[in-house]
């Protein structure tokens, strides 16, 4: 009975064993040499050494039929980097850098007048008034635009209503040249010298008079062009921070936003001028908001491009504002003197309406004029409405539904 003393069956050194785990025909054996979990087998598709691997080969073709790039294709690739974006702004800058420094030059370098409106006071007709006349024409290589008053109050009025500039009227056996600098200190300066010129030429006696003269802190009249410049700059710089830095804010939102830092960017540039430096004496209130109002129709400007041109917005804006808008204002140099284009065109700009609704607040109070402030609420009306009308392809918003609920699970 041997056999009984032997292994048991199912003992676990059973040649049969189905668990054994050394056995060699086990299904679970992990070293069989056809087991497709196997990471050692050679014909496994998941190993990364298989000699089938689909890594790039070398030998420098293109796609999947080995041909090289068409320049179609090159272009469209070059559009789709960053580089595209880049050099298209080196460009832009570079031509906007000349542009700038072009513009400028052009319209302030060397003013030159065009037409002068003077009114002439009616009075004795010497000879020597209509030589002193002629001599000014020549002179300038411009004509007066004359107008004639018959007396002196009217032409005080009219310089009032800023309809003339100087005012001429004879005196015994000389000429009286009476200018008005708050109307253009450019222009005030431009007559006087010219005159005294032409006096001396023509041996007549010339008094000069200024009748309204700029303010102390500000002679030369500049004041209200710098601060009518930095409330266009920072309008447009403030909605383009907006754009980059609160990019998910609503149509609305983004409205009101912009009506917030053009009230408190207005005032502050107000209370600096005024409070702080006591450069100009500003009718606070109006100057404020005339500031204020500036400030919003640059940044709804620069939002409305937006709108329409995406990131290539700053263009339109800074040639609107900058460029062109700016010399053109007649705060630097007043418009008799600016290229003949540029003084029609600038009084239907913002910065050109923010000028001449300032100057005419601070120094003709009783002679105030709606067509700045209607030039200004045209540019904001148009902004907003374009913007609003387009605000889906404006870049900014955000998704105002809620999120979508986690999805149930089915019973």
């Amino acid at each position: 009975m041997e056999g009984a003393r032997g292994v048991p069956d199912g003992g676990p050194g059973a040649a049969g064993d189905a668990e054994t785990p050394a056995h060699a025909g086990d299904a679970e054996t992990t070293a069989h040499a056809g087991d497709a979990d196997s990471p050692a087998h050679a014909g496994d598709a998941g190993t990364p050494a298989h000699a089938d691997d689909a890594r790039p080969r070398s030998g420098g073709t293109h796609g999947a039929h080995g041909k090289p790039p068409t320049p179609a294709q090159r272009w469209q690739g070059f559009k789709e980097s960053p580089y595209f974006p880049a050099v298209v702004l080196t460009l832009i800058l570079a031509a906007a850098a000349g542009l700038f420094a072009g513009s400028y030059t052009y319209a302030m370098a060397n003013p030159t007048p065009h037409r002068i409106p003077a009114a002439v006071v009616e009075g004795p007709r010497t000879p020597y008034a209509q030589q002193f006349l002629a001599g000014m024409e020549k002179a300038l290589h411009a004509s007066l635009e004359l107008h004639r008053y018959p007396d002196q109050a009217r032409a005080r009025q009219a310089v009032e209503e800023q309809k003339v500039f100087v005012i001429l009227r004879s005196a015994g056996d000389g000429v009286v040249m009476e200018v008005a600098s708050a109307s253009g200190a450019t222009v005030a300066q431009l007559l006087a010298e010219t005159g005294v010129k032409v006096a001396d030429t023509i041996g007549v006696r010339l008094t000069v008079t200024d009748i309204k003269p700029q303010q102390k802190g500000d002679p030369r009249g500049l004041a209200l062009f710098y601060i009518s410049l930095a409330a266009v700059i920072i309008g447009f710089v403030g909605a383009i921070q907006l754009s980059v830095n609160a990019r998910s804010l609503l149509p609305l939102e983004r409205i009101l936003f912009t009506l917030g830092y053009a009230l408190l960017g207005g005032f502050s540039i107000a209370a600096v001028v005024d409070w702080g430096l006591g450069a100009v004496d500003l009718p606070f209130v109006q100057s404020w908001l005339i500031l204020a109002f500036t400030m919003f129709t640059s940044g709804m400007v620069f939002t409305m491009f937006n709108t329409l041109m995406g990131r290539w917005a700053m263009i339109p804006t800074w040639g609107v504002m900058v460029l062109l808008g700016n010399p053109s204002s007649g705060g630097a140099v007043s418009w008799p003197l600016l290229p003949s284009l540029l003084g029609h065109v600038g009084r239907w700009l913002p910065p050109g309406a923010s000028v001449n609704a300032q100057h005419t607040a601070v120094y003709y109070q009783g002679h105030q004029y709606l067509f700045p402030y209607l030039v200004l609420a045209g540019w904001s009306l148009v902004s907003c409405t374009v913007f609003w009308v387009w605000r889906h392809r404006h870049p900014g918003g955000r998704d105002r539904t809620p999120g979508h609920a986690a999805p149930q699970q089915a019973p």
